[in-house]
């Protein structure tokens, strides 16, 4: 019997293990597994250099990557997007995908102390898996700053991953 169509995403700091746990999710429900970050290095490589590169061609990708999204839905397919949803307007756009598409959805929530993250990143900066960005303590600051935890007034149903 074919489960639900369901979305599965993540809010999680750098390094907290999203990509990880997306992976798993989506061998877990069989469900159609979309990584920003193999997306945007295999699209837009060398021409991402800063963090504002990064926003600009991530929702660049989000044109594409939300419609693909609800269509799988519509058609019956639980998918995994392994982007972050760390800012309340972030998830809205998560919020959208399932909200078009009529499917169920999943919040992970990746609880992971920043001394870990920063752990992961370092040995993730040498190993240099597919769709990895080179980060260092002072990115990983910058982009935690943006960080806004997910509140009870959002109405998602959350699951919590903790380290």
């Amino acid at each position: 019997m074919r489960e639900t169509p369901t979305l599965h995403f993540f809010c999680g700091k750098a390094g907290a293990g999203k990509t990880t746990v997306a992976a798993r999710v989506a061998e877990q429900h069989r469900a159609i597994l979309v990584s920003e970050d193999i997306w945007l290095t295999r699209l837009y490589g060398d021409e991402m250099k800063t963090f504002d590169d990064y926003i600009r061609f991530s929702r660049r990708l989000r044109t594409v990557v939300g419609p693909l999204a609800v269509d799988l839905l519509k058609a019956g397919h639980s998918v995994v997007l392994d982007f972050q949803a760390n800012t309340r307007s972030g998830r809205s756009w998560f919020r959208s995908i399932f909200e078009q598409a009529g499917a169920a959805h999943v919040l992970h929530h990746l609880d992971t102390p920043d001394d870990l993250c920063l752990a992961r990143i370092a040995r993730r900066n040498v190993e240099r898996p597919d769709g990895s960005h080179h980060l260092t303590e002072e990115d990983f600051m910058h982009v935690s700053s943006y960080f806004q935890p997910i509140e009870a007034s959002e109405g998602f149903n959350v699951e919590v991953h903790a380290a």
